[in-house]
């Protein structure tokens, strides 16, 4: 549910697009102008222009991969209930911390959309082994003169 000024330009429609092949309905996004905090004089005290985003992951329209893998993600932005929070105060303007917030969020789900590749253990090489073990032996042989001699 999309939710702000009602007459105001900055009500997102349509589509948020993610990736070429994954966009969200603007109306799973939620948000609404707060005050910012912080120092900025006048302007902070009296203009609601820092923007709170609320993206509810599990109602959202994402695919069941996407979700899963964001549930994974250690973000502090991510509450228990699964619920995308975003605070934009950065810029002067509500306009621009929309569009900030917005952003942060695209790339939250972008680095989620795309499933990582398992890794693949290898092996280290046989010459590798073979140096390790040379040096090995070498350090021991060191050690061993510095030992006490008894005859």
């Amino acid at each position: 549910m999309v939710s702000g000024p009602e007459k105001s330009p900055l009500r997102p429609r349509g589509m948020l697009r993610i990736s070429r092949e994954l966009a969200v309905p603007e109306q799973e996004i939620e948000w609404k102008a707060v005050r910012a905090q912080g120092a900025g004089g006048q302007n902070v005290n009296k203009v609601a222009s820092a923007v709170h985003l609320r993206f509810d992951i599990r109602a959202s329209s994402l695919p069941e991969p996407c979700k899963a893998r964001l549930f994974q993600l250690d973000d502090k932005r991510i509450t228990k209930e699964g619920v995308i929070v975003i605070k934009a105060q950065r810029h002067r303007s509500r306009e621009k911390n929309l569009e900030e917030a917005l952003d942060r969020l695209k790339a939250l789900i972008r680095g989620a959309a795309v499933p990582r590749r398992p890794r693949i253990p290898t092996r280290p090489p046989l010459s590798a082994e073979a140096r390790r073990l040379e040096a090995k032996k070498k350090r021991s042989l060191a050690k061993a003169l510095r030992k006490r001699v008894t005859e």
